[in-house]
């Protein structure tokens, strides 16, 4: 079926596979408007690197159709598709300075050289790098590489951008700058970026949206708030920020909640989200920073009697490990303020949440 006017970008029943019988990639069907930050979020072996390669042009489906504004791009080489490309290990050219780096892809669609000089000039600024201009990429740190590879990206104004694990070989904090000022271009740009990453905390950050991958399926598909706030299966709920998991029983259905059995440990009231029958096995899925320590009593649904293994002081907050519901790795994440800093490994606690907080996902 063709890409129609509203997608910019379109898989339509895309499959791949490398040896004819395990599929990397298996019955994808993405949209992705136009200006769209998407991120293609999943651990190693997902298939989201395969998925990007493949609109890159550098891998064919093996079935299925790619639309790039509502044209078949699936016999179109790489260097036609006009797409901007920045990879983990920036490849740029070590001989040549910032400046010619920059001309290449330019010279490639033959653009006259004032155009040139001033494209470049203009790509430069934008990363924040004008004074390095005549500078070889063995005389810039890693952060000043991989903006001169996402300025080489752009520098012709490409409609689309596809980017591998860009950051992946940077340090902690000079990640997270970078993370912000690709966001920040695209937002000034408006060009439309598919993103590929393993980390869950860049793709909060970065994305309008994101489509987590696992065993070559799209999982969700969602923003970032709605996928941390409303997971739709346990891998999600798991792969996305810290997660306390309880795995239980259905024991009973009330309309949009359900009440769930942990063994040796009582009832907990849930939010039924995949899970349709009593009798089903069910694993509950709860943030930390949901759980209330020591809360008032009848204030909450669910109220259990607990017992800290761990405190640990983060700064703006505090992470406890507890012993829940039969459950040694149970997590408590509260944020510091007065009195929190006198809890202590040893503890007997109570601790509880509330029904929508807690969410009964099918058992995997």
């Amino acid at each position: 079926m063709p890409g129609t006017n509203d997608d910019f970008v379109k898989f339509s029943d895309i499959e791949k596979t490398y040896d004819g019988e395990t599929l990397v990639v298996e019955n994808l069907n993405l949209e992705i408007a136009r200006g769209e930050f998407l991120t293609m979020l999943g651990p190693s072996g997902s298939g989201k690197t395969t998925t990007l390669m493949m609109l890159a042009g550098f891998e064919a489906p093996t079935r299925g159709d790619i639309f790039l504004e509502g044209r078949s791009i699936d016999k179109m080489p790489p260097h036609k598709r006009n797409i901007g490309m920045v990879f983990q290990n920036y490849a740029l050219f070590p001989h040549m300075t910032v400046e010619e780096n920059l001309a290449f892809p330019l010279k490639v669609r033959k653009i006259g050289r004032a155009e040139i000089e001033a494209r470049i000039k203009r790509a430069l600024e934008m990363v924040r790098l004008g004074a390095y201009g005549k500078r070889r990429p063995g005389q810039l740190s890693g952060g000043q590489q991989q903006r001169v590879a996402l300025a080489r990206a752009l520098v012709f104004d490409p409609k689309l951008v596809v980017m591998d694990e860009p950051l992946g070989a940077l340090d902690k904090q000079l990640r997270e700058r970078m993370q912000l000022e690709i966001k920040r271009i695209h937002d000034d740009l408006g060009v439309t970026v598919v993103y590929v990453t393993h980390d869950q905390g860049e793709a909060l950050t970065m994305s309008d949206r994101i489509a987590v991958f696992n065993d070559g399926v799209i999982q969700q598909l969602a923003s970032p708030a709605e996928l941390y706030e409303r997971p739709q299966n346990a891998f999600v709920a798991q792969f996305i920020g810290e997660n306390n998991r309880l795995h239980g029983k259905v024991v009973a259905m009330n309309g949009v909640n359900c009440h769930v059995e942990i063994a040796g440990a009582g009832n907990v009231q849930a939010l039924a989200i995949n899970v349709d029958a009593v009798g089903r096995p069910t694993v509950l899925s709860l943030r930390p920073e949901r759980v209330k320590l020591n809360p008032t009593p009848g204030s909450l649904p669910n109220v259990f009697s607990a017992h800290i293994t761990e405190v640990i002081y983060l700064g703006d907050h505090v992470r406890i490990r507890a012993s829940v519901c039969g459950h040694d790795d149970f997590v408590i994440k509260l944020q510091n303020s007065e009195g929190v800093a006198q809890v202590e490994a040893g503890a007997a606690i109570t601790v509880g949440w509330k029904t929508e907080d807690c969410r009964a996902l099918e058992a995997s």
